[in-house]
């Protein structure tokens, strides 16, 4: 088939790449490069850096796709369908008309559950014990479309989100291929829209831990941001990221936020309920370390607050 490509993260590369040895990738659509890291130089989205490999694949950039002259663009390729994986660009009703066939749209949940930008932080941050990719036919709303195929996983107990990221894009190219080799037999079911839950972008200041929280809260929220944008909290004026923690199942009477231990095997603080074991952590400037590595250089006083 002739296959226009929309897709931007790392997410979409495996897909990409059956697509290009499968079929004919006639034409690539990506965010445009963005100024990245301390230098601010600019740098390539990861699926333009992947297709930059295949010359012969037109790369398209805009900034923004809902113009007459992309339309144009598209029309001219002549695709049979165009597939669609983490573009972050919402495609217009004269856009998604193009396509001899569909535009078919890969994303990482169990649709209609955590539509939108962040599907996959959003499920552990939320305790999902259950998650998956969904295939689905295109339409003008948001992650709204008829379900053509869908694939689940179990989320285990101590996976984060750049863990659980890596197995569902593997899985979401599984469940693109077969959508593909079977089109033609699937019959598209509507979503049940009353079910349907919101994914939302992520921000670093959504990140920051609430002590008064539930430990199991907290808990989640650390697997869930890392590894971006890292769930962080303060003590004596410092930023500390928080990348492993584990629940006590204990408690004292002290305010939450306060820290109740400290040695070599973590420092524990009391939160809303029971208590956080922080495990692994990084200091501003410093390097990510575990708590062993910082139990050497560093020590806190029993009965600090945190987050003050």
């Amino acid at each position: 088939m002739r296959i226009v490509f929309m897709g931007t993260p790392e997410f979409a590369i495996p897909s990409l790449a059956f697509l290009i040895q499968e079929h004919e990738v006639v034409g690539l659509f990506t965010q445009p490069d963005r100024p990245k890291g301390r230098g601010k130089h600019l740098s390539p989205p990861p699926v333009k850096e992947y297709a930059l490999k295949y010359p012969e694949i037109p790369i398209y950039q805009p900034e923004k796709i809902k113009t007459e002259e992309y339309e144009i663009i598209l029309k001219n390729l002549k695709p049979d369908m165009i597939i669609v994986i983490a573009y972050g660009q919402i495609l217009n009703k004269e856009i998604l008309d193009i396509p001899k066939l569909a535009c078919i749209n890969v994303h990482a949940s169990l649709l209609p559950e955590l539509r939108g930008a962040s599907p996959i932080n959003t499920a552990i941050v939320r305790g999902y014990k259950e998650t998956g990719v969904t295939t689905m036919k295109m339409d003008i709303g948001l992650d709204s479309g008829d379900i053509l195929l869908k694939k689940s996983i179990h989320i285990e107990d101590e996976m984060n989100a750049g863990e659980l990221h890596d197995q569902l894009m593997l899985l979401g190219m599984e469940v693109l291929k077969e959508t593909l080799e079977t089109y033609g037999n699937i019959k598209p079911i509507p979503q049940n829209h009353p079910l349907a839950t919101y994914a939302p972008i992520i921000k670093k200041e959504m990140a920051m831990i609430n002590w008064t929280m539930t430990a199991e809260t907290i808990y989640n929220s650390v697997k869930g941001y890392n590894p971006w944008p890292v769930a962080y909290t303060t003590a004596d004026g410092k930023r500390i990221k928080v990348y492993r923690c584990k629940i006590i199942k204990d408690k004292t009477n002290e305010l939450p936020g306060t820290i109740v231990k400290f040695d070599k095997n973590g420092f524990w603080v009391q939160t809303g309920d029971e208590i956080i074991n922080i495990m692994e952590l990084q200091l501003p400037g410093g390097k990510r370390m575990s708590i062993e590595q910082f139990a050497l250089g560093y020590h806190f006083e029993i009965g600090l607050k945190l987050g003050e």
